[in-house]
């Protein structure tokens, strides 16, 4: 499967997952994104999007583990998932450019803004790589 996970910048960019080779994406709490958090197996390919003020795709992450008890969560009733950097897109595909493409009008990143955890199908992993390989 793919993915896609949304952080701030200013909180944890994908260069700061690059210095640390990997880190555990923990302290998701809306229920719809627990349940793709859920999804994720071991191998699986994961966009990094940056929000704030960037609002864009802008790396490739794999997960590294399966599932696991979130351990910022004391009650046991979230997860959380190690990930691990893949490599940079050669330029950000902006949220601007992913709405103004039709191909994208029932990607939940167009849908749901507000998701921080989504699944991607390969149609739309495909498009958003070849996005990034072209000049914008």
């Amino acid at each position: 499967m793919n993915w896609l996970v949304k952080e701030e910048p200013t909180h944890y960019a994908f260069d700061a997952l690059v210095e640390d080779k990997t880190a555990v994406w923990s302290g998701v709490r809306n229920a719809l994104a627990q349940r793709h958090l859920r999804a994720i197996k071991k191998g699986d390919r994961i966009f990094y999007y940056h929000t704030g003020d960037e609002k864009a795709v802008v790396g490739i992450a794999k997960a590294v583990s399966d599932p696991y008890p979130d351990p910022e969560d004391a009650a046991g009733k979230y997860v959380a998932v190690d990930i691990a950097p893949v490599k940079r897109l050669p330029r950000p595909v902006t949220l601007a450019e992913i709405k103004a493409d039709a191909a994208f009008k029932d990607f939940a990143l167009v849908r749901i803004a507000r998701l921080s955890v989504m699944p991607v199908t390969d149609a739309e992993w495909t498009r958003i790589e070849r996005m990034a390989a072209t000049s914008g």
